[in-house]
């Protein structure tokens, strides 16, 4: 694929997370964590994006999330489990993405928060239609995702350079 050609982001937080007696990083979905990671799913196939590849938290709500959600999908991508997701800074992801190959099109991370509303608040320089208003009153709530375009290499992503495209949380 040429690099004039627009790339798709979509940044999906983890759904909605139980609280047991573990670490952080081994929190399980909750009830309704585990119904609303697979209404993600429906509505991440129903974007059309066939996903060249996805980057996943290792954190064990995240690797939930992405299990139920993907199982929508009429093509599983790629997958990579990525311990510097967790717990990373918007700036930390960017820089994960930008070790994205070029042949890869449309990327899903699937992370958490602060850090996946913080880089598609910096990434979108530019919004369409109402999504950045939406994004802005709801938040970003567990089991959200926003859908960004840039052109250019993925070694380009830089803050602003994105368009949000859409945005789709539970309640929606």
């Amino acid at each position: 694929m040429s690099v004039a050609e627009p790339r798709r982001i979509v940044l999906f937080r983890h759904a909605k997370a139980d609280w047991p007696p573990v670490s952080d990083h081994e929190r399980p979905l909750a009830e309704r964590g585990r119904m609303d990671a697979a209404v993600a799913g429906r509505k991440l196939a129903d974007t059309g994006i066939a996903f060249d590849l996805a980057l996943c938290s290792t954190a064990v709500r995240t690797r939930e999330t992405w299990k139920l959600a993907v199982h929508e999908f009429p093509e599983r991508p790629k997958t990579v489990y990525e311990e510097r997701i967790y717990d990373a800074s918007p700036g930390e992801l960017i820089a994960l993405l930008n070790e994205t190959p070029d042949d890869a099109q449309n990327v899903l991370l699937i992370g958490h928060n602060p850090g996946v509303q913080g880089l598609a608040d910096i990434l979108a320089g530019t919004a369409e239609g109402d999504a950045r208003e939406r994004m802005s009153r709801r938040g970003y709530p567990a089991a959200a995702f926003a859908v960004l375009s840039f052109s250019g290499s993925w070694k380009s992503l830089e803050p602003g350079v994105g368009t949000l495209v859409d945005y789709w949380a539970p309640s929606e």
